[in-house]
């Protein structure tokens, strides 16, 4: 029989390993963590921006911006990441939740979150400054998130926005979606992720392993869950120009068509002027781009 000071030895050995352990799940988790939207893209409140969210730009989920172009960066250097799983079937309809969350950029309605279809593939065309960008939207991946996109879009929220930041190097996104140029703005909501977040549970280790998002994918810019747990996800988002690894924490609801990818090429060539302070890099386009009009079939 193991005396009590054994035992009280033994416990203590094994609280200190248990100790250990999580201060490197921490560590590992705080390496992962992107912010602000990324992509930040791109990266505030809660709903207020993306990339507000890969980041939100917003200083809470502003960072997201801007952490999500950093962690970004950091992830680049990861060949190994393959494509996110194949989307899970869905219901003909969801319901989706939209909650009151920052102040609006530009005064718009909430979207309707009931019944919305899984269905269909909606085209949005956008007139930019820099040429067309079209872009074909996946209801069956990401239902609620093309419901507040194409909302936005018929209410003319993005008519006359900027994109307010480039990633040229490791993370290769232009991120837009915020009416202020600032990277804080957002629709005044905010809701939750999709695909391909949804594919994982909320403790598996492979949720925050890198993926690759594809060149040509369109996904929303956040800043991670808010205080009670809920998505940070706007209005902003980011357009990926080249294959870039990153957690599966972003949304991802369209693709960028033909046209769409030469526009993103020709603003890539021009760069951006590095004034994003995070690691990632980044910066305002030096071509600037603005939204002259977006529509929605």
């Amino acid at each position: 029989m193991p005396s009590n000071e054994q035992r009280r030895a033994t416990a203590k050995r094994k609280l200190e390993r248990q100790i250990t352990r999580r201060a490197e799940r921490a560590r590992r988790r705080k390496q992962l963590t992107i912010a602000g939207s990324v992509l930040g893209v791109v990266i505030v409140a809660a709903a207020g921006v993306g990339i507000y969210y890969l980041t939100h730009d917003n200083h809470s989920q502003n960072s997201a911006a801007a952490s999500t172009t950093s962690a970004d960066a950091s992830l680049s250097n990861t060949p190994q990441a393959a494509p996110p799983p194949a989307p899970k079937p869905r219901a003909a309809t969801v319901s989706c939740t939209y909650r009151d969350g920052g102040q609006a950029a530009k005064k718009v309605n909430k979207p309707d979150g009931a019944d919305v279809s899984t269905t269909g593939s909606p085209k949005v065309s956008i007139d930019s400054s820099q040429g067309p960008i079209g872009i074909t939207l996946h209801a069956a991946e990401s239902p609620c998130t093309v419901n507040s996109f194409a909302s936005l879009v018929k209410q003319h929220f993005y008519d006359g926005a900027p994109c307010h930041r480039l990633s040229t190097e490791g993370l290769k996104m232009l991120q837009c979606g915020d009416p202020t140029g600032t990277g804080q703005g957002g629709p005044g909501y905010a809701f939750d992720n999709e695909y391909p977040t949804d594919q994982y549970g909320k403790a598996d280790p492979a949720a925050q392993q890198p993926v690759l998002y594809k060149r040509g994918v369109v996904a929303m810019a956040n800043a991670g869950p808010d205080q009670s747990g809920g998505g940070t996800n706007g209005s902003q988002f980011f357009l990926i120009d080249g294959d870039s690894p990153l957690p599966p924490q972003y949304t991802i609801f369209g693709t960028v068509d033909g046209a769409g990818l030469k526009t993103l090429d020709k603003i890539a060539a021009a760069g951006d002027d590095h004034s994003m302070d995070s690691s990632a890099g980044g910066g305002k386009p030096n071509l600037p781009v603005t939204f002259k009009s977006a529509t929605v079939s």
